[in-house]
Formats: C-alpha cells, sequence, structure tokens
C-alpha cells in the first residue's frame, strides 16, 4: 500500500450514547449505524445536540456512557490521538494554521503523526491539494484564501492522514452562499467514492440528494432515521415535520 493509498472503509456506530456538561444532559441515549463506505446526514433544528454527537464520535467529547465501536470495534479505550487519525473531522470554522503555508497545513500532521518524510509529506499535500483544486495555492497563508478555499483546504489535511472515516460539522455553515455548492459537490465525491462519512448539514438538498441515511435529532435523541425518501417524504413523527415545513 503507498502513502496516500485510501484505508478500507469502515463501519461506525454509536450505541446508547449519554453526555451531559454539567446538569444539563446534551445527548441522551444516541444511536447510529453509517455502514462501512456509506453517507449519513445528520439534520436537526439548532441545539439538538448534532455538533455535540459528531465530536463524541472522535472523543473530542466523551460520553457518559454508552460505546463508539468502528469496524464493530469499540474505540473507547483507544489512544484518542490513533482514534483521531482513523476518524477525521472537518469543523464550520476551518481551524488551519494562520502563520504557515497552506502545503504546510496539510503536511504537516502526515510529518508528525505519519512518520512521513518531508518530501513525501509535500508531495502528499500537492497530491491533495490537486484534488481539491487548489495547487496554485501552496504557498500561500490561510489569510490569503477565500471561506471556501479555506475549506477545501481543512478537507484536505483530514484526508492527509487517510481516514477510514470522515466527519464534517456543519462544513458550508460559515460560507457564502456560493461557495457552498463546490463544498457540498467535494463531500458529495468522496461519498461516491466510498468513504464512509458523518455530515451533520442545514442544506437539505445534500441531506437528500448525497446520503444514504438521514438522521433527524432533537432534544439530544435520534427522533428518526431512514432513507431520504422516507425522512422527506414520509416524515413519521410530529416533530420531523414541524421541522420540515420550517425548514424546506
Amino acid at each position: 500500500m503507498t502513502a496516500d493509498a485510501p484505508r478500507e472503509p469502515v463501519s461506525l456506530a454509536a450505541k446508547g450514547i449519554h453526555l451531559a456538561f454539567g446538569k444539563h444532559e446534551v445527548l441522551r441515549g444516541v444511536d447510529i449505524d453509517v455502514p462501512a463506505g456509506s453517507t449519513t446526514a445528520v439534520i436537526g433544528p439548532s441545539g439538538s445536540g448534532k455538533s455535540t454527537m459528531l465530536r463524541t464520535l472522535n472523543r473530542l467529547h466523551e460520553p457518559d456512557s454508552g460505546d463508539i465501536l468502528l469496524g464493530g470495534q469499540s474505540v473507547l479505550g483507544d489512544d484518542p490521538d490513533g482514534l483521531r487519525q482513523r476518524i477525521g473531522m472537518v469543523f464550520q470554522h476551518f481551524n488551519l494554521f494562520p502563520h504557515r503555508s497552506v502545503l504546510d497545513n496539510i503536511a504537516l500532521a502526515p510529518r508528525k503523526l505519519r512518520g512521513m518524510s518531508r518530501d513525501a509529506a509535500n508531495e502528499l499535500a500537492l497530491g491533495l491539494l490537486d484534488r481539491v483544486g487548489l495547487r496554485n495555492k501552496a504557498t500561500a497563508r490561510p489569510s490569503a484564501l477565500s471561506g471556501g478555499q479555506q475549506q477545501r483546504v481543512a478537507i484536505a489535511r483530514a484526508l492527509a492522514m487517510r481516514p477510514q472515516v470522515m466527519l464534517f460539522d456543519e462544513a458550508t455553515s460559515a460560507l457564502d452562499p456560493e461557495l457552498v455548492k463546490g463544498i457540498l459537490a467535494l463531500i458529495a465525491e468522496l461519498g461516491a467514492e466510498g468513504m464512509t462519512m458523518v455530515v451533520v448539514t442545514h442544506e437539505m438538498g445534500f441531506a437528500r440528494s448525497a446520503s444514504d441515511s438521514v438522521v433527524f435529532m432533537d432534544r439530544g435523541k435520534v427522533v428518526e432515521c431512514g432513507p431520504p425518501d422516507q425522512i422527506f417524504e414520509n416524515a413519521e413523527t410530529e416533530r420531523l415535520q414541524r421541522f420540515l415545513s420550517q425548514v424546506l
């Protein structure tokens, strides 16, 4: 296997996840099943626990109870840093290093965490910049890029670790509307290539057209989940019906 060959996709699951911040219960028994190579979109109102759930999947938040399974194996006992090499994450705000070039932003983790040589890491980074259409920005600092370009760099940086799963937390919500389409197309392309993905999004068109399943969360629980057509055409609960009437 070459240094930048994709890993085999694996399944991801959350089983009975509970999480409280102080007395505030944020996740209340969340169950999610994402088969290997599939895309699950997570929708729901603000404050429903979507982003917290996503951050719990790669243990940026540690659950109070329940389990997280990667390829059917619990990861709660794993080294969190090692786990985050297997589960990549792209945030709403790009979290790039402002003092480093675009190339360095992508190449740093493969060098530090995967032990790649500088030349090999730079070659990998340039290939990923080709992938996201930004090779000509390799020497630029993040501040010289548009929001959409910065988010493309953030996606390339996550892919540089050859993750088995990708998590996207409202990856387009900080972008101008005209930039959203390109980022969603890039995410959809990754899904079409067989990356296991969980995408928290308020873009209903994306959830409907680019996901294999849709999870609707409200008040810290999964209220409904199923194929996109079922969720959008035949919502069973009043809470989902009300939510869709407000966003569609």
